[in-house]
């Protein structure tokens, strides 16, 4: 009898030194590294450069929509009854390549670039009272490759990085009277690395 309850007490010692002790906590879980949640975190600060430099007037300008282009910093109705047309490059007649040549034209104030034109509008940023969309929308729009060209991160960073007309916005020209039209809030290479910190991280958008 006495090995018995001897044999029970090393039973005993042994599932306290196992588990615990008996006061019923549970043992804690393998500690985390945190990296995923920092990841997707600094991933949604890059997202929130990116927004910044999408709704900058010199992007937005020509994410619109509705049927027309808009003007300026304070994103009014483009000047001449200018519309979208079928392909988003005018209509005949009043086509942008019309007035906006390959360059900007800094004697007149009109702006220039390569193939200057309105995005689709799958890839509008805007409402159809020229609201700008929230950052989990636009988010969502660009992350959709149904709506971006079919573009992957790998292709929306070089889209970010090349494209022409996006390389317009840091370098707008002048405006009729002779002032520098303003860029975006942050400079190119900042955008890039934002995008591709963003791309890296898994492309997160914030919650609605």
């Amino acid at each position: 009898m006495l090995s018995f309850k001897i044999g029970l007490l090393t039973i005993g010692l042994i599932t306290i030194s196992l588990f615990g002790g008996t006061s019923g906590r549970q043992p804690e879980p393998a500690s985390s590294s945190g990296e995923p949640r920092q990841r997707s975190s600094e991933g949604l600060a890059a997202w929130q450069q990116v927004y910044s430099v999408m709704t900058h007037p010199r992007c937005i300008n020509c994410h619109t929509a509705g049927s027309y282009p808009q003007q300026g910093d304070d994103r009014h109705r483009h000047l001449f009854n200018v519309v979208r047309g079928p392909a988003g490059n005018g209509v005949p007649g009043l086509q942008c390549v019309t007035c906006h040549q390959g360059a900007n034209a800094d004697t007149t104030g009109v702006p220039g670039g390569h193939d200057w034109h309105l995005a689709p509008l799958s890839m509008k940023w805007q409402d159809t009272s020229d609201g700008i969309l929230s950052s989990p929308a636009v988010c969502s729009v660009i992350t959709d490759r149904s709506k971006n060209g079919n573009r992957d991160g790998a292709a929306l960073l070089k889209h970010n990085e090349e494209e022409p007309l996006i390389l317009w916005a840091w370098n707008p020209g002048r405006r009729a009277d002779g002032s520098l039209r303003t860029p975006p809030p942050i400079t190119h290479d900042e955008f890039v690395a934002a995008t591709r910190k963003w791309v890296e991280a898994g492309m997160p958008c914030p919650q609605q």
